[in-house]
């Protein structure tokens, strides 16, 4: 078998490490004991107390186990997979969010200080703004936003914040580019965004040649990386099956034209509150998926994929479904969560009455003194969170945490923190978007820990963790057809009924999968148990997964998820 998955994630890029921006910053609030626990919020308390609880935060643990950022080995680059050195215990594990707009968006409203500021405020340690990509933005954004990002970076020392925008990708959705910080960044946002976006080139309806451009966007990325032109540069499709305009093939021809650019997609949505009941969300669902096929959609796609389940997109809710097909071929395309604010739910303000496309910014927005609950968005880190395994707190750990897929997604303050490790017997344990070893006719051990909520989430709820659901899927190599929607061997092999535990206590599961004879892998979802029905694939794949969301009627704070990247288990050789 030809396997792409190699190894699942690259480590390093031919090019030289620059520093200043991406020096080692003051420790996150979450980890910073100096920090008293009244400041924190409820998801920088719950990773804390997990470390604390586990001896890895405090003293000279923390010094040898969690600030270790020496100790991850570094994987070769070899034809046959190699173990990862990749114990969760080694990171910094880092909420952030990949998806904010501000006033440089002409369907948004506020600042940059002030996202930044309220990404700080609701727990987050790292941010990406991403204005819409436009012609307005491309000649004036991008540059006027650069001094407000620097600016932010100063006022808010404990928060990486990272420049980007929002790409309209030719032939396809919306999706996230961004950088890291240096003195390229703005050029570089301002080339690709005036070369390649969908909407500045006039290249958005499908076609074969504007799936080429996006490709060769991505390479041009990739390209600015090997040359040292910028330091880094990651690519994460958003929503992507809202419009069903990402094609399956498309997708793949991304991850496979610039594998260390780009590296996935939402796993699940912004715009989670968009389907609260009430006045102006009637006709919405959460993260306004409520589409129907249009003249550029893929004709493939079934019509139960325009909406969500369980707030999370349909390619990843699916048990079997398109995520599992890209993994059981082996590659590497991760999820991410994100909350896409444009304008906050029950905020009283309104846009400014500035013009985006000759001015380059709304300007500031207007206090209209009354709730607006039309809104259909939450501030970053009120509801939505990517938690980032990195190996020190600065930009470049984030982003190479990013693409090497530690990452796991989680909704509302389902649960605080979460340790999710495989052994093989060959080398040290792995974790999400690592890959472990096993001997032939030995069994492959996985452990979870997982630190339930100890205090109400922003909603005023504490969170029950109800069940944990393991994912087992096999890896069987490439497919013959690039627009392939499932694989018929991923299903849940074990779910977790969790009793109830005391506030801030942590769970520890473990399961054996028995003398396995070939590659496969392992994914953790878990709910609050509030909205399960049969997965699409059926009950025998997928037992209790997510309920579909009902449009105008869907509660976020009623259902609740977490979701991991995956752990690769390969025989050794």
């Amino acid at each position: 078998m030809t396997r792409d998955h190699a190894h699942p994630h690259v480590h390093g890029h031919p090019h030289p490490h620059t520093h200043g921006h991406d020096d080692v910053h003051p420790l996150p609030p979450a980890m910073d004991l100096a920090v008293p626990a009244a400041e924190l919020s409820p998801d920088q308390l719950g990773r804390r107390t997990f470390l604390v609880r586990a001896g890895l935060l405090g003293g000279a643990a923390a010094a040898t186990s969690v600030l270790g950022a020496g100790t991850a080995a570094a994987a070769a680059r070899t034809p046959t997979p190699t173990a990862t050195s990749s114990v969760p215990a080694q990171y910094l594990w880092l909420a952030g969010d990949h998806h904010i707009h501000t006033d440089h968006s002409s369907d948004a409203q506020y600042p940059v200080s002030e996202q930044v500021q309220r990404s700080a405020q609701y727990g987050l340690d790292w941010m990406v703004i991403t204005d819409h990509g436009s012609e307005g933005h491309q000649k004036l954004g991008v540059e006027q936003t650069g001094p407000e990002i620097e600016q932010a970076r100063t006022d808010n020392a404990r928060t990486l914040v990272f420049q980007g925008f929002e790409w309209n990708i030719p032939s396809a959705e919306h999706g996230t580019v961004f950088v890291a910080p240096g003195a390229g960044a703005v050029p570089l946002l301002t080339e690709f965004e005036g070369s390649f976006d969908g909407r500045v080139t006039g290249t958005s309806s499908s076609s074969p040649a504007n799936e080429a451009l996006a490709r060769t966007g991505l390479v041009f990325l990739a390209d600015a990386v090997a040359s040292a032109r910028i330091e880094d540069a990651l690519f994460l499709a958003n929503h992507p099956a809202r419009n069903g305009i990402d094609s399956p093939h498309e997708i793949r021809g991304w991850r496979d034209a610039a594998p260390t650019v780009a590296v996935g997609f939402e796993g699940a949505p912004g715009h989670q509150a968009a389907a609260i009941p009430g006045p102006g969300h009637e006709g919405n669902g959460r993260g306004y998926y409520a589409n129907s096929p249009s003249a550029n959609s893929f004709p493939g796609y079934p019509l139960e994929s325009y909406v969500t389940y369980g707030g999370f997109d349909w390619m990843t809710a699916t048990v079997g479904g398109l995520w599992d097909s890209l993994l059981a071929e082996g590659k590497p395309w991760w999820i991410s969560a994100n909350s896409d604010s444009h304008k906050v739910y029950g905020s009283p303000f309104a846009p400014g009455p500035g013009d985006v496309t000759t001015t380059g910014t709304l300007g500031a927005p207007v206090d209209t003194g009354s709730p607006i609950t039309a809104y259909g968005d939450f501030w970053p880190g009120y509801y939505s969170s990517t938690v980032v395994g990195a190996t020190s707190f600065s930009y470049r750990s984030v982003m190479d945490g990013i693409r090497d897929g530690r990452m796991y997604v989680v909704h509302g303050g389902l649960i605080g923190a979460l340790s999710f490790q495989v052994a093989g017997g060959v080398g040290l344990p792995s974790t999400m978007g690592g890959t472990a070893l096993y001997r032939k006719g030995k069994d492959v051990q996985v452990r979870i820990d997982v630190a339930v909520a100890d205090r109400p989430n922003y909603h005023g709820d504490v969170p029950k963790l109800r069940k944990v659901d393991l994912v087992l899927g096999q890896v069987t190599g490439p497919v013959a057809d690039a627009d392939t929607l499932s694989t018929p061997q991923t299903r849940v092999v074990k779910t977790f009924e969790i009793p109830a535990t005391a506030p801030g206590g942590v769970v520890r599961l473990t399961y054996s999968v028995k003398k396995p004879r070939g590659p496969f892998y392992l994914r953790l979802r878990g709910s609050d148990g509030n909205r399960l029905a049969p997965g699409l694939m059926g009950a025998s794949v997928d037992p209790s997964g997510p309920a579909v969301d009902a449009i105008g009627n869907a509660d976020p704070w009623k259902d609740l998820w977490f979701y991991t990247n995956p752990v690769f288990v390969f025989p050794q050789a």
